[in-house]
């Protein structure tokens, strides 16, 4: 599964880190921050927390994270080297059944960004702040709605958890 480097081009922070790898890094090693260099060579420091990422295609993703889970596969996640499907990749993190990762359903009310909504294991639905499931998600909310706003929002989504967290 990729994760971006940088914001893709049809984001108005288009090529700008995400820093997406010091923040997993963060959640799965349950750490305060991580000092890294930006793609200019700058010294940061990364505090923030991304522990899920979203997903289209619920149904495949469950069906793969059930796979990660029962100990018939692995989750590889990793970064393209240069640009999306033209380069070559990096592994960065490797998740087993022991990883404790986990896939909930995300759906949209009205599909809106505003009405994020998750269908438990127990089909219950919890209403989610779309502030905190942005942060969770490891951006801010505009950033969020951005990245999201070209996206069918009226299909169920996946929730890949990197931790024990679920909503």
């Amino acid at each position: 599964m990729p994760i971006s480097r940088v914001f893709p081009a049809t984001h108005p922070k288009k090529g700008e880190e995400t820093y997406f790898y010091y923040k997993i890094k963060n959640a799965t090693e349950d750490r305060i921050g991580f000092c890294c260099y930006d793609y200019r060579g700058d010294e940061i420091f990364v505090s923030q927390k991304k522990i899920h990422t979203i997903r289209q295609d619920y149904q495949l993703w469950k069906k793969r994270i059930d796979e990660v889970n029962a100990g018939n596969a692995v989750l590889v996640i990793y970064e393209w080297k240069g640009k999306p499907y033209r380069s070559k990749t990096n592994e960065i993190f490797r998740f087993d059944k022991d990883g404790g990762i986990g896939v909930q359903k995300l759906i949209f009310q009205q599909s809106s960004l505003n009405f994020p909504r998750v269908i438990r294991d127990d089909n219950a639905v919890v209403a989610l702040n779309p502030t905190v499931l942005s942060k969770n998600d490891g951006i801010s909310l505009q950033d969020f709605k951005d990245w999201f706003k070209g996206y069918d929002l009226s299909e169920p989504m996946a929730i890949i958890h990197f931790t024990k967290f679920r909503y």
